[in-house]
């Protein structure tokens, strides 16, 4: 994304030539409609533009879930702007004149990071959907097998017979496809870690 019409063309260009699915924009409201493409993708912006500058851009993407990460280029950048930008989120900020191999090295570290922000996605999203499957109640001895419990010590706190717990545990067991207490709680952890 840049105003420039010229820049614009001409980054287009170059990404084309090197393969990559591009889409050029030169304003920012012009991206804020398109919305994500597919991933994985990032977005490539001057700093200074019509309307939104690209810091207040990136807010307005950060509030609209925008996941894929940005590479700012421009030649007015100063520290300041570059250090907002970075500790924002973005994966880069090169100033002009800057090589095409800097910002094809910088455009790669982005689409790697969102691939992997992607793969981590789709994992946790399988992670739920197993754990969907369980019962309320299988749900609970899942947590408290998870803590340690004991099944007479579950049963207990959850005021029923010990061959109940030890049934829904292996139900447990089964449903999250885990073999031991430690890739159980290992799932769980991985579960939880995600927002």
């Amino acid at each position: 994304m840049d105003d420039d019409p010229s820049v614009l063309r001409g980054l287009t260009r170059m990404f084309q030539v090197e393969g990559y699915e591009v889409e050029g924009f030169s304003h920012p409201r012009q991206l804020l409609e398109r919305g994500p493409g597919p991933r994985p993708g990032c977005v490539v912006m001057d700093l200074r533009m019509p309307e939104l500058n690209g810091l207040e851009l990136q807010a307005e993407l950060g509030r609209a879930g925008w996941k894929q990460p940005l590479v700012f280029i421009s030649g007015h950048g100063d520290i300041p702007a570059a250090v907002k930008a970075m500790k924002a989120g973005a994966v880069d900020f090169l100033s002009k004149p800057f090589s095409t191999e800097e910002l094809l090295a910088a455009v790669e570290r982005a689409l790697e990071r969102d691939r992997a922000a992607s793969r981590a996605e789709q994992e946790h999203e399988a992670l739920r959907s197993r754990f969907s499957t369980l019962s309320p109640r299988e749900g609970q001895v899942c947590r408290l097998v998870a803590r340690g419990m004991l099944n007479k010590q579950i049963a207990a706190e959850l005021g029923t017979a010990e061959q109940t717990v030890r049934l829904q545990r292996s139900r447990v067991m089964e449903k999250l496809a885990v073999d031991s207490l430690a890739d159980l709680v290992r799932l769980l952890e991985r579960l939880d870690s995600q927002p």
